[in-house]
């Protein structure tokens, strides 16, 4: 039995509101994420500062978000997206590969990266950058509505797109 090619009706993108609320429910998951991985470095480094460490804590949490979206991705949705019933596929409408999983969460960080340079390079103090955190956070998502499929850009550029999607309900045995 072949898999069939997904049709262009089933490669609609979710509403931009849609994918921002899936984005902040991520968001509040990660929590738990770096609840237990900053657990587990804090353990295994014997911190017991929270300044101690900072950087090699920063550099595992990077590859701790890696591995978790990389994995995730490679599937097709993380635990967020299942709850907002969003898949991400390649440009063909099938799964993608966990190199292009890893290409989009690498890419994924133009969501944080430009405003936290602009604010590291002007010493800004972490209030200032983090009203420019919400204000690039807000630009790039609504840059989507300039891209013909309502794509964000770094999923264009990885190759990949995010898509709505009707789950099966399971079957009911009699």
């Amino acid at each position: 039995m072949t898999a069939q090619a997904p049709t262009s009706s089933s490669l609609t993108a979710p509403s931009l509101p849609r994918r921002m609320a899936c984005w902040l429910y991520e968001g509040m998951l990660m929590f738990g994420v770096v609840f237990i991985a900053g657990y587990l470095f804090s353990t295994l480094t014997q911190t017991r500062h929270a300044l101690d460490n900072r950087h090699e804590l920063q550099a595992f949490l990077f590859l701790v978000f890696g591995i978790y979206f990389t994995w995730f991705w490679a599937k097709g949705q993380t635990l967020a997206m299942k709850t907002w019933h969003i898949r991400v596929v390649g440009r063909d409408g099938r799964a993608i590969s966990q190199a292009r999983a890893l290409w989009r969460y690498v890419l994924s960080w133009l969501w944080f990266l430009p405003p936290l340079g602009v604010g590291y390079g002007l010493g800004l103090p972490a209030a200032e950058v983090g009203v420019l955190v919400l204000g690039w956070v807000a630009v790039w998502a609504i840059l989507s509505r300039f891209q013909p499929q309502r794509q964000f850009w770094h999923d264009v550029w990885a190759g990949t797109r995010l898509v709505a999607y009707t789950p099966v309900p399971p079957v009911r045995k009699a």
